[in-house]
């Protein structure tokens, strides 16, 4: 079984993913990675920018990158911010059921949940993100995202307070985990 982690742009994915590698031992595939070396090394903004900002042909890409590690096993699956989200024939977001049908066919989706005004000043802190659209603010679409991730998640890990460092996140994942099934 793979251990999936989804969540909001800054949320700490990456982060966690690594950790959660070194105490599981499990390689870690990060779906944006993926996707970026997939496409020749471009970047996402830069696979953005070649379709004119339409996000359409970067989800045909993460849908096929995701169908390829949905199928291994035992493996951590860094997931990019909007995996739970397909656009429909207006560019709408609506909720990616394909796509998270995949992933929690051989995984267990660890939804970190955290406080939107915080990631969104998170995210404009960092360089090299690419634009989440132009019709609505960032932070406008994170909420319009919640209900997605709570539809995809096994797990909703909360991300906030001062108890939740990295290595005690990873403990309480840990230990929520299912037991191993026994031959």
């Amino acid at each position: 079984m793979n251990i999936v982690l989804i969540g909001m742009r800054c949320s700490g994915k990456s982060t966690i993913s690594r950790r959660l590698s070194v105490a599981t031992k499990r390689p870690v595939l990060s779906t944006d990675l993926l996707i970026s070396y997939e496409s020749g090394g471009r970047s996402i903004p830069a696979i953005l920018a070649d379709h004119n900002g339409d996000w359409r042909p970067f989800r045909r890409m993460e849908r096929a990158v995701v169908e390829k590690v949905a199928a291994l096993d035992g493996i951590i699956i860094d997931c990019g911010g909007g995996v739970v989200v397909e656009l429909d024939e207006r560019g709408d977001e609506i909720y990616a059921r394909d796509k998270m049908d995949l992933l929690k066919r051989n995984g267990l989706v660890v939804w970190l949940h955290g406080d939107i005004p915080r990631l969104v000043a998170k995210a404009q802190k960092k360089s090299g993100r690419p634009s989440l659209g132009e019709r609505i603010s960032t932070e406008e679409m994170m909420h319009r995202r919640l209900p997605f991730y709570r539809q995809a998640a096994d797990m909703v890990v909360d991300i906030e307070g001062e108890n939740r460092k990295e290595d005690n996140l990873v403990r309480e994942i840990l230990q929520r985990l299912p037991a191993p099934a026994t031959p």
